[in-house]
């Protein structure tokens, strides 16, 4: 097999099928040339969008084969049309639906579970449910996968609906976005497209990491946005990390992006787990034991995906057996929870992995000191000991060079206040609770 066919292999796994259709699938290997690779290409379109969309996808590939760069080169028969034919079957025009048929009706500001990790995102996404354009605007949510933006899109375009029946909203997807520019741009109707999204009163536009790397498609979303900003619409956008950690971003957008209100959303803490779980199982009818809500709650990292997907999983074992939820049950239906190896918690283990994380001596935790550097490590090390184990106030000061148990009680609270107005610190806190549990 040669290098193109290999890549082409590569791409058809990590493209989405229209996206492979369209600008790879028609390609062919030519030959390899004083170690630059050499592929016959339909169109000069095709040509144009290889080098600008994919070249992020497509040269790391042709280096990894030991070639230095890839050479589009026009096919013979590229003027006689049979590849457009072909494409232009394959993408079908698109078809623009409305955000009624779009929006899940699950995902609603009533069935979000508020807490402690995300009273700030839940606060943001209702003002600009209230008062669109007003508020924040564009509002930027980022976070890991499964833990509610998507969610609070849905929200809030279903809440500018019931209110405002006459708002015209658009919400999609940014895979969705340049598949229909795509379409768009072979069947010569992008004024419908520019129509479409550049008329809409509020734009929500979910996974805007996908463009990364893709030029043309953020030049049209960059006039898009332009558009709407600059006639006081809203924009929503959500990302699976902040602007300046998306790979091939442009800096224009991501300037943009920065424009408004950004908001971290972090994973759910144990308090707003156990809520997820007591409100998910109400919606389905089911009474939830308080050892089983605390066993999937526990047994489960911060993704709310994980955390409904075993609650579904035991509310359906049950249902088919007809057999009551049983904390038995639970460890039999959730194996893949209940074998996952428990480590035991120290509080020997605890201060390593503070002492570790802000790059100081375990031995200076129980220092007397009142340093900066060291009172803030010793103070997230006390409320982790009083989260992951069951020592008492006067163990955790013991633990701790001889703190007083009110010096414990002090650090707890602080560390909880920090949580809550501290991106950074709420961080911190998760990553240490899953790298400790």
């Amino acid at each position: 097999m040669n290098a193109w066919d290999e890549i082409k292999i590569r791409l058809e796994s990590e493209l989405s099928a229209e996206s492979f259709q369209n600008w790879v699938q028609h390609t062919r290997f030519i030959r390899t040339e004083r170690r630059i690779l050499w592929v016959s290409v339909p169109d000069e379109e095709t040509r144009n969008w290889l080098e600008s969309e994919y070249a992020g996808a497509i040269n790391p590939k042709v280096r990894a084969a030991g070639l230095t760069a890839v050479a589009y080169e026009l096919s013979a028969n590229a003027n006689d049309g049979s590849h457009s034919t072909s494409v232009m079957e394959g993408a079908r025009d698109p078809e623009f639906t409305t955000p009624a048929t779009q929006l899940n009706l699950k995902f609603s500001f009533d069935t979000f579970v508020v807490g402690a990790c995300n009273q700030f995102v839940h606060a943001a996404a209702k003002s600009v449910a209230t008062t669109p354009s007003r508020s924040y605007n564009p509002l930027f949510l980022y976070g890991g996968v499964g833990i509610g933006k998507t969610h609070l899109m849905h929200a809030i375009g279903r809440s500018l609906i019931e209110n405002y029946s006459g708002m015209r909203i658009v919400y999609t997807s940014s895979e969705r976005f340049m598949n229909e520019m795509i379409a768009c741009i072979r069947s010569e109707r992008m004024a419908q497209f520019h129509q479409h999204y550049r008329s809409a009163d509020v734009l929500l536009v979910d996974d805007i990491q996908v463009l990364g790397n893709k030029e043309r498609t953020q030049e049209e979303f960059f006039h898009t946005f332009n558009d709407l900003f600059d006639h006081q619409k809203q924009i929503v956008i959500s990302s699976d990390s902040s602007p300046k950690e998306i790979p091939g971003l442009v800096e224009r957008l991501r300037s943009r992006f920065e424009w408004g209100l950004m908001v971290d959303m972090q994973p759910p803490d144990l308090e707003t787990k156990m809520a997820i779980l007591d409100k998910k199982a109400g919606i389905e009818g089911v009474q939830l034991p308080e050892e089983v809500r605390a066993f999937i709650a526990t047994r489960t990292k911060g993704n709310v995906r994980e955390l409904e997907g075993a609650l579904i999983k035991l509310i359906a074992f049950s249902s088919l057996t007809d057999a009551p939820i049983t904390l038995q049950m639970a460890h039999q239906v959730l194996k893949h929870l209940s074998h996952a190896p428990e480590r035991r918690v120290t509080i020997d283990t605890i201060q390593k992995a503070v002492a570790d994380h802000y790059g100081i001596k375990q031995s200076q935790l129980k220092e007397k000191t009142n340093r900066k550097t060291i009172v803030e490590p010793r103070q997230v090390a006390m409320y982790l000991v009083k989260e992951l184990t069951a020592a008492s106030l006067p163990e955790i000061g013991r633990a701790f060079g001889g703190k007083h148990h009110t010096t414990v009680i002090h650090s707890i609270q602080r560390v909880t206040e920090m949580k809550q107005t501290s991106a950074e610190i709420n961080r911190l806190i998760h990553r240490l609770l899953d790298s400790l549990q």
